[in-house]
């Protein structure tokens, strides 16, 4: 017979182990938690990861501000694209061609060629202008039956100058510099979209983070709960042994441990789970990748109020203000497309400079003397029967700018439901934090109380379950709101559009 037996009969026949057994028990108990705390002591501890740093390596490797990375170049680019119609135009084309036909009873057989060279510049300006300057040089060879005539080549040039300038469609500075107006406010949407993609992912990797922590520490409590019930089920072992506990009550025991382990691998599945969806946020391929030690920031925030945060929304929320740009981008299309329905009506003039001689640079110096001459004047109106298709693109025009406005009218709606939302939230979860730590603590007490009883005899194993149930569920409970109030923090952050500013994040 083992001694423990034997000492445990002798304190029932002197009725002492009432009392002397929960002491022993709990000395047991004290020693394994000092045996486990020297065995973790003696671990080298992580090295820890902040969320300051998740958040740099978030914006520094996350794929889908790498994807968003080239919107803004696109958009750049996009201006110059716009700005390329009104730049200077140059042109130079140059032909050669010939005839040949032979003696006949109507005349004398005769070889003739022709050689034309022009080159020229053209450029359109914002104010509705076309101008151009050219220059051309033809050189004409004539040559028939050598008793008749002989090789006469002659060279004709010319330099002219042209203007056209357009009266009605497409008059004005603000017509034609639509097209590159619209592409800089595309690029101020296009880095708004970028900013918003940035406070998007600083938001994601806040949640992600809380997440790790939560997991891991739930992972702790449902650890210390299965320890809690392994030394009841080795307690009611000992208890069968000198027989003051039954079969139904080990075996509650040991469904207690089973449902513990059950409970601990979901939790460490949910760990694995949580790390890697922050790996992802903040590292491209490095799932297998070990994170250090991780705790919940410190909150030291009061209530916010709806006023300042609703102000901050207004002017910082990068999806407001891109949808502003939105309608300024409308308010453009429906000018060039009011514009379109009139007629297009220019007028044009042209004056001219040419000279002949029978060599090239003969005939270009006599066109530059200006003695030869000529000029042209024109009116020229076009008008589409019906304006069918450019009536209908002002309609589309218009409609699109209601239609941006609404959507503005509805975002800026949509920001005060947010904001009010969010600030109830964190109200909400403020107190609900106070609320589960009173709930932790008594049921931290109520378990206590009720081990107590069973050591006495008082109270049976299934209650006692119940109690660490309770416990655990406390705890857990305790957890959800710690990271809830941090999730709902991190939510008005983003509609606010201040988590830069917290993390000190500068946009190129």
């Amino acid at each position: 017979m083992c001694l423990w037996t034997i000492t445990l009969r002798l304190f029932r026949f002197m009725n002492l182990r009432r009392f002397l057994l929960p002491a022993l028990v709990t000395a047991s108990s004290f020693a394994c938690i000092c045996l486990t705390a020297q065995e973790t002591a003696a671990v080298a501890p992580a090295p820890e990861l902040t969320l300051q740093q998740c958040i740099t390596r978030a914006l520094a490797h996350n794929f889908d501000l790498e994807i968003q990375r080239y919107a803004p170049q696109i958009a750049k680019d996009s201006i110059d694209i716009a700005r390329s119609g009104y730049q200077p135009v140059v042109t130079a084309t140059t032909s050669t061609s010939g005839s040949h036909e032979d003696a006949t009873n109507f005349g004398p057989a005769f070889d003739n060629s022709y050689r034309s060279t022009r080159v020229g510049v053209t450029q359109q300006l914002y104010t509705g202008t076309t101008l151009g300057v050219s220059s051309q040089l033809d050189r004409s060879h004539f040559k028939s039956d050598p008793s008749l005539i002989t090789s006469d080549p002659a060279y004709d040039a010319d330099l002219t100058l042209s203007v056209r300038q357009q009266l009605l469609k497409g008059f004005g500075t603000a017509v034609n510099r639509a097209a590159v107006n619209r592409a800089r406010l595309g690029l101020d949407r296009a880095n708004l979209d970028y900013k918003s993609q940035v406070l998007t992912v600083i938001r994601a990797t806040e949640l992600a983070y809380h997440d790790v922590v939560f997991s891991r520490e739930q992972l702790e409590v449902r650890k210390f709960t299965l320890s809690l019930a392994e030394r009841f089920f080795d307690e009611g072992k000992n208890r069968k042994q000198v027989g003051v506990a039954t079969d139904l009550d080990v075996l509650t025991a040991e469904v207690g441990v089973a449902n513990a382990r059950r409970n601990v691998l979901l939790a460490q599945q949910t760990v694995r789970d949580s790390e890697q969806n922050l790996l992802a946020l903040i590292g491209q391929f490095e799932l297998d990748t070990p994170l250090g030690t991780m705790r919940f920031t410190d909150v030291d925030l009061e209530a916010p109020l709806f006023a300042s945060s609703y102000n901050l929304a207004k002017h910082n929320q990068p999806d407001f203000l891109s949808t502003q740009f939105g309608v300024a981008q409308a308010k453009l299309d429906l000018k060039v497309a009011k514009n379109g329905t009139k007629p297009s009506l220019s007028v044009g003039g042209a004056l001219g400079m040419n000279g002949r001689r029978s060599r090239s640079s003969s005939a270009i110096g006599d066109a530059l003397d200006r003695d030869n001459n000529s000029w042209q004047l024109d009116l020229s109106l076009s008008y589409p029967w019906g304006q069918l298709g450019d009536k209908a693109r002002y309609r589309q025009s218009l409609a699109t700018l209601n239609q941006q406005q609404a959507r503005l009218r509805q975002l800026e709606q949509s920001i005060e439901l947010q904001v009010r939302s969010a600030i109830r939230a964190i109200e909400t979860n403020l107190e609900s934090v106070k609320i589960a730590g009173q709930a932790r603590i008594l049921s931290n007490r109520l378990y206590e109380a009720e081990k107590l009883r069973f050591d006495n005899g008082l109270s049976t194993p299934y209650r006692v379950l119940q109690a660490q149930n309770d416990l655990e569920n406390a705890r857990v409970s305790e957890l959800q709101s710690a990271v809830s109030l941090r999730n709902s923090i991190s939510s008005l952050r983003r509609i606010e559009g201040s988590s830069l500013q917290r993390y000190a994040v500068t946009l190129p």
